[in-house]
């Protein structure tokens, strides 16, 4: 097939859930492709010399290698070329925002629509599962030399993969009581189904990894506990789950749930209804899933409140496009000033219009108040989901270098802590971030902690690879 006819081909739809009724559960929304769309969807990958898809993504994943085989029949082989950098491509393929990674750099989108990546990537999982396959490489013998990590998010979970593959006995230590961290309680289920989570953790155990829950590190134990414990080398990966407040008058009341704290409640199997006028307030996945949520819980009208326009939304296009299909509504250009209230109750929020004024050096405009324009929306409740900070409660008792965002200051190539046995990486490094970038920086952490364990030199023969 030459490039003409590659590029008559259309971009292939995954089928999905109509919306009337997948509004009434968590189950997934979007199916995977079957084995024609996924031949007709690699069929449009123009195998570029220079990929920029690789460079777009933040693992580095060799995207080509692994289409071409797929459109030449061999897709375990395909599976298994993804897997050498990708750890764990069935929660990437679902939940990474490959429009601005991977797709975003497609060569293939200049003129239409860029090649599906994720669902390729997820289609070869698919296959692998429904053909009985192993989805793992095999365990090595274990050695005498045992790490702790902290969290069971993305980052801990890619660092344990990559450890006890090396032979390297783990521990995690979380401090929910479920794992899979921002992966299971700050996800839905409608996302990501709970299955895919619970198939890596069963894949780690079986390679010897140990899990403890309910625990907090520098509460109920302490990190030099730790190392007194035996452990030679801690990773630190803990998350972005504290929820930013909007810092205006009225946000104590009854009726204000901030977002990632909302998402962990109902994620650990809280029965809430939020009542029937709901505001949730942001532009970014984590607004997008309260809203979808708020629906699924009961709550009849939803809409978002975004003081930018709809072209400056961070979320993905895939999200806002199933959000306005499940007949949530956008107010652009608007913020709240006020949460009113009565008998310690919120019932109205007093917003303002937004206009955008001058923008920053990367085109983001920064929107600035019309004076004058307030106005009152009736509410029942109203959830901020405008950011997330790192709660670094793990590090008491060890003097950890950290940056004015209170997240860890390591070395860029090594992942390396101040203190030369602590390694970290994902959100605790670089604040609310994707699960690619977690993965990436996990992987080089954990070449850094078997070199560190093994008493080699941590960067000889590396180069900083950027994280995209």
């Amino acid at each position: 097939m030459d490039v003409k006819e590659r590029m008559a081909i259309s971009r292939q739809k995954p089928r999905e859930l109509v919306p009337a009724e997948r509004i009434k559960h968590f189950d997934e929304v979007t199916a995977g492709y079957d084995h024609q769309n996924a031949i007709l969807e690699a069929e449009r990958c123009l195998q570029c010399k220079k990929p920029k898809c690789r460079e777009g993504c933040p693992i580095h994943n060799d995207i080509p290698r692994f289409i071409r085989l797929l459109r030449e029949g061999k897709i375990e082989e395909a599976y298994w070329a993804d897997r050498e950098t990708n750890s764990m491509p069935a929660i990437c393929s679902r939940v990474c925002p490959h429009e601005f990674q991977c797709e975003g750099a497609c060569v293939r989108g200049k003129k239409g629509e860029p090649v599906a990546i994720g669902m390729l990537e997820r289609y070869l999982v698919d296959w692998m599962v429904a053909n009985g396959k192993n989805l793992a490489k095999s365990c090595a013998l274990p050695r005498d030399r045992k790490v702790a990590i902290i969290g069971s998010g993305p980052a801990g979970m890619t660092v344990a993969y990559h450890l006890a593959h090396a032979g390297f006995p783990c521990t995690i230590f979380e401090s929910l009581p479920v794992l899979g961290g921002m992966l299971s309680v700050g996800i839905p289920s409608y996302r990501l189904p709970r299955s895919i989570i619970a198939a890596e953790f069963e894949s780690l155990k079986n390679c010897g990894v140990k899990i403890v829950t309910d625990t907090v590190i520098g509460r109920d134990k302490s990190l030099q506990q730790l190392k007194d414990d035996g452990f030679e080398a801690v990773f630190i990966a803990v998350g972005a789950h504290a929820s930013r407040k909007l810092g205006i008058e009225g946000e104590e009341l009854d009726g204000v749930y901030h977002g990632v704290d909302y998402l962990r409640k109902i994620n650990l199997g809280e029965d809430m209804n939020l009542g029937q006028n709901v505001v949730v307030v942001g532009g970014g996945n984590v607004a997008i899933d309260c809203a979808r949520t708020a629906l699924r819980t009961g709550s009849d009208k939803v809409f978002i409140l975004y003081r930018r326009t709809k072209a400056e939304m961070p979320a993905s296009q895939a999200e806002i496009h199933h959000l306005e299909e499940e007949g949530v509504k956008i107010e652009m250009l608007a913020a709240p000033v006020k949460i009113h209230g009565e008998n310690g109750r919120l019932n109205k929020i007093e917003c303002i219009r937004m206009q955008l004024g001058e923008c920053d050096t990367s085109g983001r405009c920064r929107p600035v108040k019309i004076e004058g324009s307030n106005f009152m929306i009736d509410a029942d409740a109203i959830v901020p989901a405008i950011s997330q900070d790192v709660d670094l409660e793990a590090i008491n008792g060890v003097e950890l270098e950290r940056t004015r965002w209170n997240t860890l200051v390591v070395d860029d190539l090594t992942m390396q802590a101040s203190a030369d046995w602590i390694f970290s990486g994902g959100d605790t490094v670089l604040g609310p971030q994707t699960v690619a970038k977690a993965v990436f920086q996990a992987k080089e952490a954990a070449e850094s902690m078997i070199r560190f364990l093994e008493g080699r030199d941590l960067k000889e023969g590396r180069a900083v690879a950027e994280s995209a």
